[in-house]
């Protein structure tokens, strides 16, 4: 399924968008050596309720997970990377955390990730990594305009991570987004452009660029549910929700300014 919204619904994401940036900036604030991921997931779940909204993963169920995921956030630590479950884990410094979230709220969904160190410990294979998936994403929203076509953004996007010397995976990728979580169109993280489905305004999309440092090659976790590299390399993700306007492509995953 691929939906067009309309002016009202897109001004209620918008504003679903702008939760779930702020609830990833608050908890990035909180993070830190000794963290443990379950309260991360606590937090996120306090946070959510009272915006009186709902996360989009505790009933998910889609036939890559074993289940019901379970959770209110993916807590994706070093070599972890898509699909994160949090379990009884504390963050050391140095650690590479990814923190991915999608909340829904009066009929519109919106879906982001940050990919942060964290602690005072600063990696620069890491560092360098998360700005790769930083300025892909940025390169994959430019090309975001009405009449542009998905495989534009996909190029865009796979130019970026390949000129930075990674290996990119396309069995997961960015996709529509609005009443629900994940919908048409796929958007991989790399393509051919002047391909695939043409970008109407009123069309919300999820970009998320992700790499893994040595390798493309996944592998699930015992949970079921997490993806980690196969090499056990760490890993990088980040995400926003955008919109397509007639003038190009509106981020509606940017923290409310304070």
């Amino acid at each position: 399924m691929i939906e067009i919204l309309n002016p009202s619904l897109l001004a209620r994401a918008k504003d679903t968008g702008a939760l779930v940036a702020d609830i990833l900036q608050t908890l990035k604030g909180r993070c830190s050596a000794g963290t443990n991921l379950l309260d991360i997931d606590r937090w996120a779940k306090a946070m959510i309720a009272e915006a009186g909204a709902s996360s989009c993963y505790v009933d998910y169920a889609p036939s890559f997970g074993r289940g019901p995921f379970g959770h209110h956030i993916c807590t994706a630590v070093n070599d972890a990377v898509l699909h994160a479950r949090p379990y009884d884990h504390t963050l050391a410094d140095g650690d590479l955390l990814t923190l991915d979230l999608a909340v829904s709220r009066r009929g519109t969904a919106a879906d982001a990730a940050i990919s942060f160190v964290v602690g005072d410990a600063r990696p620069p294979e890491s560092i360098a990594m998360i700005e790769a998936t930083e300025r892909a994403l940025a390169a994959g929203i430019a090309a975001a305009r009405p009449g542009a076509r998905v495989g534009d953004i996909s190029h865009a996007i796979g130019t970026v991570l390949g000129k930075a010397g990674y290996r990119i995976n396309t069995e997961f990728g960015g996709h529509g987004i609005g009443s629900t979580m994940h919908q048409d169109p796929h958007v991989a993280n790399t393509g051919r452009p002047g391909r695939g489905y043409t970008l109407r305004p009123g069309l919300l999309l999820a970009l998320e660029p992700w790499v893994m440092a040595d390798t493309a090659e996944l592998v699930v976790d015992a949970d079921g549910w997490t993806l980690r590299s196969a090499t056990g390399c760490r890993t990088a993700h980040s995400e926003h929700t955008i919109a397509i306007t007639e003038d190009g492509a509106e981020i509606l995953t940017l923290p409310t300014p304070s």
